[in-house]
């Protein structure tokens, strides 16, 4: 290495890689991607046409502020706009709160595995991660995590339902965490994936922010309102934790294209509804016909579901592939698969079912 070749942080070093969701192969048998959990439906009725409009006026910068977009969900969660932040989706927003919270010395609890993300963004800020394991069921140990806490902790992040197991965490349990979580801890709770519970026990987060002045509620347009290539999503929070995402973010980070699908997104939810039951009643379809197959599929409240395959996991990806479908491994653990298309799903379903004849 040459003498000139610039100091980096020693923070940086050996920081694991994100994973994207592989791409279904444009020249070969593959046919249908489910590695990334999108949404497989086209944008909802009005996005594309309001989103083109705002093309038009794309050698602007955008509104920095997201002054429509805040008002809109202001009022949508009946939060005050002064407790609200966006960011490029919610793992953008996730990184500007580690960023506002967590440096050197300081510690960052989550359940692992859960997200790919929480170890990047914790390393990149300086601080450290304390990955605490799933239960057996593959849901949080939140008695666990309590046990975790320590002087150095600054933040902690419950990923409701958990990507990738699908799991969640109930009411009851959830609270009885919040309550015992020491002052001055923020706790973010991750629900990119809100919109598929239907579990009634399962709380909504905003409700639960509401009189605690820790909680961070994390939402993003990715998923359901199927706007992953536009990265925006958005953090409810008191104004302190609020205010510190807006000093942390980067500047016009959010498109004004981005901005205006959100819009007309959050304005079309008879269909955004109508969309997501569709896709909840494909993930019961599919967890059934696993289960009849033999499989142990934790009950996912989240449009995809978790198999752990252990050593098996890259074989098992393999096959899937060979039947047209390009699932999300992760190595020695298991596979994620995104709920997709009926069509899809049923080929995933037969590379189960044949691979189970292995096992």
């Amino acid at each position: 290495m040459s003498e000139k070749t610039p100091k980096l942080r020693a923070a940086l070093d050996g920081i694991p890689t994100y994973k994207p969701g592989r791409p279904a192969a444009s020249d070969g048998p593959v046919a249908y991607k489910l590695s990334s959990n999108e949404n497989p439906y086209p944008p909802l009725p009005g996005v594309l046409e309001r989103a083109v409009e705002a093309a038009g006026a794309f050698n602007r910068y955008p509104d920095m502020a997201c002054t429509g977009l805040m008002a809109e969900l202001a009022e949508r969660f009946s939060v005050p706009v002064e407790h609200l932040a966006t960011g490029t989706g919610s793992v953008g927003v996730a990184q500007q709160l580690v960023q506002a919270t967590a440096g050197p010395g300081d510690e960052v609890i989550y359940a692992w595995r859960s997200f790919e993300a929480y170890p990047i963004v914790t390393q990149v800020s300086g601080a450290t991660s304390v990955k605490v394991p799933l239960t057996s069921g593959e849901v949080h140990d939140l008695d666990a995590m309590l046990a975790a806490i320590t002087d150095r902790t600054r933040l902690i992040f419950v990923c409701n339902p958990n990507n990738p197991t699908g799991t969640v965490v109930r009411r009851a349990e959830l609270e009885a965490f919040l309550d015992r979580v020491p002052d001055g801890i923020l706790v973010v709770l991750d629900e990119a994936y809100r919109e598929f519970i239907r579990d009634p026990e399962v709380p909504d987060g905003v409700d639960l922010y509401r009189d605690r002045p820790n909680v961070c509620v994390l939402r993003t347009f990715s998923k359901a309102y199927g706007l992953a290539g536009l990265r925006i999503g958005f953090a409810v929070a008191h104004e302190p934790v609020a205010a510190a995402l807006r000093k942390t973010a980067v500047p016009f980070g959010v498109s004004q294209l981005a901005q205006e699908a959100a819009v007309a997104s959050l304005r079309s939810e008879a269909a955004l509804l109508e969309r997501v039951d569709a896709l909840v009643a494909e993930r019961t379809r599919v967890a059934a016909a696993l289960a009849a197959q033999g499989w142990e599929v934790p009950p996912s409240e989240a449009n995809f579901v978790w198999l752990r395959l252990g050593e098996r996991t890259g074989e098992f990806a393999e096959a899937c592939e060979r039947a047209g479908v390009v699932v999300r491994p992760f190595a020695g653990e298991g596979v994620r698969v995104t709920i997709g298309e009926s069509a899809a799903m049923d080929l995933f379903l037969s590379a189960a079912e044949e691979f189970r004849k292995t096992v």
